[in-house]
Order: structure tokens, then sequence, then C-alpha cells
């Protein structure tokens, strides 16, 4: 779509206004900020054919004008001047934790929604196929027991498992014994194929064991993505009165697997991706922008990182912080 340069800077105006204040923007206000020596008869004309090619919208309430999901489209591809590194106060010193993955994930997550003030989120790297370590269980009482799974990465992960009897002390540590003996070493594909072998018949009181062990394991392998500041978004003007579109909001949240295929998305493409409105193809985030940037892990890439929030954004400044925060989580991770 072509505007000329009257028309941009216009439109530009009018969604900078709209973006700042929050307020359909008048005639009067694009003539103050515009800098264009044009009467009001002009710009209303403009307005105009603005909204004829479905650029800016009329509320109802208002003689203003509010930028469209195309309008913002437009805005973004061709009018948008990105901040410098320097103007968004993200440097060095945020520099990710790189003791673990899993903190350096959840500090972007967490980085993410502090800096931006909306819903950071991050999809973790799929993991190659674990080897389990060790297997150890603890008697918690009242028919409860803790399971602690260790993978070959280091990684440790505690279950309470709901048992159908009480376990002693030296039960437990003959069953983990038993367990350690013929699961070390074994791919979650193998302790899948041996648990409904012969030999797990022969310790039918170790079912219930083995199978929290299976589904702990079955976790650490799915593909699955942390959110930070979702409570954000409630505290928002623009969803503020509508809460029925929040609800839905959150039930993608809560769900993950629409939101992670998005995600993947921009795990495929080369660098900042922005969704505005209905291009994520998400019912609940008609009203919401997605800007998506994949990060690496050694130069290759393992996962998608972003924000969520209203399509009333500052576009100029929360381009550039996902865009470091990718490179901040990408050097974290990263040997």
């Amino acid at each position: 779509m072509h505007l000329n340069d009257r028309s941009q800077i216009l439109l530009k105006t009018l969604v900078e206004r709209y973006i700042a204040d929050g307020q359909p923007v008048g005639s009067k206000a694009l003539s103050q900020f515009s800098g264009l020596d044009v009467s009001s008869a002009t710009i209303r004309n403009v307005m105009a054919d603005l909204e004829h090619l479905g650029l800016v919208a009329s509320p109802h309430t208002s003689a203003g004008r509010i930028p469209t999901a195309q309008g913002y489209r437009l805005f973004v591809d061709t009018l948008l001047a990105v901040q410098p590194l320097e103007q968004i106060q993200i440097t060095t010193t945020h520099a990710l934790p790189n003791d673990n993955p899993q903190h350096s994930i959840v500090a972007a997550s967490q980085l993410l929604s502090q800096l931006t003030q909306f819903a950071g989120v991050v999809m973790t790297p799929k993991r190659s196929e674990l080897h389990l370590k060790q297997i150890e269980f603890l008697p918690l009482g009242d028919k409860r027991v803790l399971l602690i799974l260790v993978t070959n990465d280091g990684d440790v992960q505690n279950r309470i498992v709901q048992t159908e009897r009480h376990f002693a002390p030296n039960e437990l540590i003959n069953a983990a014994n038993f367990l350690n003996e013929h699961c070390a070493g074994k791919t979650l594909s193998n302790l899948l194929g041996w648990l409904q072998s012969d030999v797990i018949r022969v310790k039918q009181d170790l079912t219930s064991l083995m199978n929290a062990a299976v589904a702990v394991s079955s976790n650490l392998n799915s593909e699955h993505m942390v959110i930070a500041g979702e409570h954000q978004l409630l505290g928002l003007h623009d969803f503020s009165g509508d809460m029925q579109r929040m609800r839905q909001l959150f039930e993608l949240f809560e769900q993950k697997t629409a939101l992670l295929q998005l995600l993947e998305q921009g795990h495929h493409a080369e660098g900042v991706q922005i969704y505005i409105g209905g291009e994520s193809g998400l019912a609940p985030l008609d009203e919401c922008s997605v800007i998506t940037a994949p990060y690496q892990v050694n130069g290759e890439v393992v996962g998608t990182l972003g924000v969520i929030g209203p399509t009333r954004m500052a576009y100029e400044r929360v381009i550039p912080i996902v865009d470091i925060t990718a490179k901040l989580l990408s050097s974290a991770l990263s040997n």
C-alpha cells in the first residue's frame, strides 16, 4: 500500500499519539504534533482516505480516530524508528545467570516482563533423549514417597508420589537399588519398553513408583514454555473493559499448546517477528500484539522468546528489548 508523504506523516503521528495517550486522535492534535502546515479540513480529508483504506477507525463516541491492526502493521513495517540500545536501558548489566539453563530461561521471561510491563514468554528448547542416571525414593508418610530423579545432564527433578500402600524405608532403598540396576543409562523410550516387559512383573510392588518415574521423565522431554508477568495485563486500560477476552487470554496462557505453535513459527524465522491482532491466528490474541525472536545455543537456534501485550504498545521500544533479550539468553546458554 503506497501513501504519499503527507499521509504517512499523519498516520505515523496518529499511531504515536494513540500509543502515548490511549485516546482517539483528532485533527487539532494531528496538526499540533505532525509539524505539517495544513488546514484542519485537509487533515480530515486525509483521515477519511486512511479510514477508507482500513488503516484507521472512528470510535462511535469520538470524532477522533484510532489505528486499526492494518494501520499498526503499516506503521511497524514502513514508518517505525526503533530506539537505540542506550535509550531503552538494557545493557550487559542485565546479563542472565548462566549457572543453569532453566534459571537462564526463567530470568529471561522475567526480564522481558519487567522491561515492557507486559507478559514475557520463553519457549524452552526441545531436549535430546535423556538418559537416566539415578533414581531415589524417600518416605514421607501417609502412603507418600518423594521421588528424586537425576538425568545425565545433571538435572534433578523431585516429585511426590501417592502409593497404594505404605513402603518401609528399607523397601524404598531396595526398590531404588533394583531400579538403578535396571534403569541406569536407559533412555525414556528404553524405560517405557522395560516397564512393559517381564522384568517389572517380577516386582509388582514397584509399579506405582515406576509409573511415577516414567511420568517425570516424559515431562522432562516434552517441549514447554515459561511465562512471566501475565498479571501485568490485568491492569492495562486496553483490556479492563472486556473480562471475557481476559478469561480467554489466560486460558491460552494456561493451556499453552496453541501459544507454543505460534512461538514455533518464530523458531524457524530470522530475527524479530511481529504478529498484530488477528495475524496470530489465535482468537484470544485478536486485540494483542506478539513480538518474538529466536535464541541460540552455540550458534544453533533452539527456541523462541517474546512479549505479549496490547496492540497499543510502544513498538519502537519493545522490539529491541525482545531482540536484545534473545541475544542475552543465547549468550547465557552457550559455552
